[in-house]
């Protein structure tokens, strides 16, 4: 287990919208290679990946605490949590998306599209349906043996409810990276981190989405949203969004790299942060969507 330690990075206005008054960017811990993909159980517990060592950790909203959960994940990347309580992941060691049980009993969901390798599934969303909208940009790993794509686009696929069926659900992006979706299943946002734009698209009844329209002319590597409909983005650290897409916010990060966020806590109330070889909390007034 990884003792808990405490570094101040600054105080937030006490005027901000969503910034808990007084609150202090909070430093976790700084012992990762590089941290991503966090997701929270229906607990609040927060889990995250040390994608280059191969790992999964488990954040506890009951003590504060920060422990391994697994070993050898398939190198998960982007996490997110099923209806059922399993942890879905991103897993690019074979370009699959995966699906990890309570006893860590990892299923394969997704091998490929058309018979062709994905690129490297990077970030997921559940929608309410149960159906899977994950984003397969294309990061060269060093433990590949291949060194091009297979598929010839970057695109988002779905996954049907019924995992049997994945279809391409956006394409013509630079590279697809950040992915989250309304809780009413209405609105899917995608960012093109390489694009450095970030669009929302219209979910239709049976999955397939509508006419992309442009968000924020920013890209993101992961993002979340809270109760009021803002949207966090990540890269020089956390920009927040109102739901019409202005700026409202900027948490500064003292990191190269800020790559992923949610909300977890019992309440659904602290913003966890990964930021390159640390993780980070901060106290928010708004619940995480």
């Amino acid at each position: 287990m990884l003792l808990f330690f405490a570094v101040q990075g600054f105080a937030q206005e006490a005027q901000s919208k969503i910034i808990a008054k007084g609150a202090t960017l909070t430093k976790l811990s700084g012992e990762f290679a590089f941290t991503e993909g966090p997701a929270a159980d229906a607990k609040g517990n927060v889990f995250f990946t040390d994608q280059p060592n191969d790992k999964i950790y488990k954040w506890s909203a009951e003590d504060n605490t920060i422990s391994v959960f697994m070993d050898k994940t398939s190198r998960s990347n982007g996490l997110y949590f099923d209806h059922q309580g399993n942890l879905l992941s991103c897993a690019d060691l074979e370009n699959q998306l995966i699906s990890i049980d309570k006893n860590q009993k990892i299923t394969v969901l997704v091998n490929d599209f058309e018979g062709k390798k994905f690129n490297g599934p990077n970030d997921l969303w559940v929608a309410p349906n149960g159906g899977i909208y994950f984003t397969d940009p294309f990061y060269k790993r060093p433990y590949w043996k291949h060194t091009e794509m297979e598929l010839p686009e970057k695109r988002v696929y779905y996954l049907s409810p019924d995992k049997r069926t994945v279809t391409i659900a956006a394409r013509e992006f630079v590279a697809p990276n950040g992915i989250i979706g309304t809780p009413d299943g209405k609105t899917l946002y995608v960012a093109d981190i390489s694009g450095q734009k970030t669009y929302t698209f219209p979910i239709n009844s049976d999955g397939t989405l509508g006419e992309r329209k442009l968000f924020a002319a920013m890209g993101s590597d992961g993002m979340t949203l809270d109760k009021k409909g803002n949207v966090y983005v990540t890269g020089k650290g956390v920009t927040v969004f109102d739901k019409n897409g202005t700026k409202i916010e900027h948490i500064d990060v003292k990191e190269p790299w800020t790559a992923n966020v949610t909300f977890g806590g019992k309440d659904r109330k602290t913003l966890f942060i990964t930021a390159s070889k640390s993780v980070y909390t901060l106290k928010m007034k708004v619940k995480g969507a």
